[in-house]
């Protein structure tokens, strides 16, 4: 169970970081698509993804087509390289965001979505307190502000991930499937966020 201080100061961090964009007339959105021409939908920002070498964090950002009566505009997979940019990557979780990138959901998905390196739930919770991206770019508030969602809600994504594996392990797929490559299984658990 996370430290009720620390999940304080994360919060506090969260609202820093998206005070001070506001200051200036932005958003985390408007930060992470800060260098792109044009916002197509499915494809990653910033491009090339973010990568913090010294931790093994990793994000982007992907929107949605539009859809009507959605709120999400898209969300941000937050994956972790244990062992650097070389060796395996595990999807931790993805935080969906508005239009203003305003928090919505925390959700988990499943393997063939992201194509990672599949990780039982308790390896993958073991992960979670090393998402800390320290980077420049697109914005050095967004990454912070990301990094403090980790922060904030490691109890709740922590659960969220022992579901995941909870549905995957109970999910009976088409003869010859997988349920991890299943397509038919997306989204396998998420926890709306209301601040």
């Amino acid at each position: 169970m996370a430290d009720p201080a620390a999940r304080e100061r994360a919060l506090a961090e969260i609202a820093f970081c998206e005070n001070l964009l506001a200051k200036g007339g932005l958003n985390v959105l408007s930060e992470t698509f800060r260098d792109a021409g044009s916002v197509v939908a499915w494809e990653h920002y910033p491009a090339g993804d973010v990568f913090d070498p010294a931790s093994g964090a990793q994000w982007f950002y992907h929107s949605h087509g539009a859809e009507e009566g959605s709120a999400e505009h898209g969300h941000f997979h937050c994956f972790l390289r244990p062992n650097g940019p070389d060796g395996p990557i595990h999807h931790l979780a993805a935080v969906g965001v508005d239009a203003y990138g305003r928090v919505l959901r925390l959700f988990t998905v499943n393997q063939w979505v992201v194509g990672d390196d599949w990780l039982d739930a308790e390896g993958t919770i073991a992960l979670l307190s090393r998402f800390d991206v320290q980077m420049p770019r697109p914005s050095y508030l967004v990454n912070r502000w990301l990094t403090a969602i980790f922060a904030a809600y490691e109890d709740e994504i922590a659960a969220l991930i022992r579901e995941r594996d909870r549905v995957v392990a109970a999910h009976r797929p088409p003869a010859g499937v997988e349920a991890r490559q299943d397509r038919a299984l997306e989204v396998i658990s998420e926890l709306p966020i209301r601040r």
